[in-house]
């Protein structure tokens, strides 16, 4: 089956741990389906899922459970803050790389019924560059590159860009910068990284943003809500509303690329090495 409808793949990664993707990733899915879209949102830290900790969720089944062939998606999918849809991972799932034949082709199978029904598939990336990381980085449309203003953050960033640009040939990045003090604070920490990829990767930047250190998100996360929600009249809710209208005027995938299916069968690829696809 192919849809023929486009889907935006939106991978949320950064190589360091603690630069906040899970939070973006949340507020962000539950900032898109406010306009209208119909929102996925993926636990890809297949080695220590904690999305559906973070919005107080309780599955009962999650995404090795589709794997083992012994749930459907649909069943394993649940519906989280806004109306967003959440795919659950869990903890000790194997990597993809070592998936059988006929666990990818249940998982190409298990993501193509469902993406009929999809306008967006937001996948939160786990810390580092494994190869799991790797292989949904390329897999997706766009890849938004969270960063804060700290030495290992700036660095690991660049390292995730300079090992998907020359290794793989990816060559347009987008630069998020987390847990700013001030708008200006967000574009100088864009600067940093744009003045080593200017020197040293053939690269295209694009900064879509900051989003400002506040209180507000650390009661929302206690609370186990997302801050659009909790406080919605928040600096840092406004902020996810503004990143997600700028996210909505992306342009949108066109011909096979923009299918679901060709997004998994990419990610299957990658992850086993058995090929290159030329971006």
């Amino acid at each position: 089956m192919v849809n023929s409808e486009p889907v935006r793949v939106v991978a949320v990664t950064g190589g360091k741990g603690g630069v906040g993707k899970t939070n973006i990733s949340v507020n962000l899915a539950v900032a898109w389906a406010e306009l209208g879209r119909r929102v996925m949102l993926l636990d890809a830290d297949l080695g220590l899922a904690n999305i559906d900790v973070v919005l107080g969720l309780h599955p009962h089944y999650d995404l090795s459970h589709v794997i083992r062939g012994e749930r459907t998606l649909g069943e394993v999918v649940i519906e989280g803050p806004g109306g967003i849809r959440v795919v659950p991972a869990s903890s000790g799932l194997k990597e993809m790389a070592e998936l059988s034949e006929a666990e990818h082709t249940g998982i190409i199978r298990a993501f193509s019924d469902i993406g009929g029904d999809l306008d967006v598939l937001i996948i939160d990336t786990a810390a580092g560059i494994s190869d799991t990381v790797i292989s949904f980085s390329r897999a997706a449309q766009e890849v938004v590159v969270v960063v804060c203003d700290e030495p290992a953050s700036i660095t690991d960033a660049y390292a995730m860009i300079k090992l998907l640009n020359r290794e793989y040939g990816i060559e347009r990045f987008r630069v998020l910068a987390n847990m700013v003090r001030s708008a200006q604070e967000g574009v100088d920490l864009y600067r940093k990284i744009c003045r080593v990829t200017d020197r040293y990767l053939d690269v295209i930047l694009t900064y879509i943003g900051g989003v400002p250190h506040d209180d507000m998100l650390r009661k929302a996360v206690k609370a186990q809500k997302p801050v659009v929600q909790a406080y919605p009249r928040s600096q840092i809710a406004q902020s996810f509303r503004s990143l997600a209208r700028k996210a909505d005027e992306w342009p949108l995938p066109v011909g096979i690329s923009g299918n679901l299916q060709f997004f998994v069968e990419r990610l299957i690829r990658f992850s086993g090495q058995s090929g290159d696809f030329d971006r």
